[in-house]
């Protein structure tokens, strides 16, 4: 009985949550899978007992399978172990690139870069429209772009256009870290 309603639960807030992320009202997600409001709102409180064709009707409106919609509610959040995060290796080892963002989105990234002592790496032009974002979190780095060179300490923010060709040097004596973020700037700014 307990799974019953555990299922009837997870149905109402999958059903909610996915039409909230659609930005549907119960109305409108009832007009798409043709069914009346009043049985998706008594679905959606978990006291519903709707029929396979209903389930059926609500998982295409709403693109997701039937097993989605019963399954127990997704969490947003992800927590990725450090040993699970993406790591690049590039001036022969010299620099470690952690990739910070799980999801893959057109003109964005986020990294961590180690840089070893006197480490020197070219970065790639980023796709036309970014600008890139260098916060140094240990030691310093020369980033070289434009023809000129900046040196990023601590603490220190460079904002450049990102699709400019430009590199990176450890300045420093010991082990530098940076944050780079990489984010897609709308024409009107």
């Amino acid at each position: 009985m307990d799974e019953k309603l555990n299922i009837s639960r997870y149905l109402g807030q999958n059903i909610e949550k996915l039409r909230g992320k659609m930005n549907l009202s119960q109305q409108q997600l009832a007009k798409q899978a043709q069914i009346p409001r009043s049985t998706l709102t008594n679905i959606e409180s978990g006291s519903g007992n709707p029929s396979l064709t209903n389930l059926v009707k609500i998982s295409a409106a709403l693109s997701v399978s039937v097993e989605e919609l019963l399954s127990r509610p997704r969490t947003d959040c992800v927590l990725i172990s450090s040993d699970k995060v993406p790591l690049q290796s590039r001036s022969h080892g010299q620099v470690q690139i952690f990739k910070l963002l799980p999801d893959r989105i057109r003109g964005l990234e986020i990294d961590r870069l180690e840089f070893s002592v006197g480490a020197v790496m070219g970065g790639h032009p980023h796709l036309s429209g970014t600008k890139e974002y260098l916060t140094v979190l240990q030691g310093e780095i020369v980033v070289y772009v434009a023809g000129e060179n900046y040196t990023v300490k601590r603490g220190d923010v460079l904002a450049f256009p990102g699709n400019q060709p430009h590199s990176y040097r450890n300045s420093g004596r010991t082990t530098s870290i940076a944050v780079s973020i990489v984010i897609p700037i709308p024409s009107s700014i």
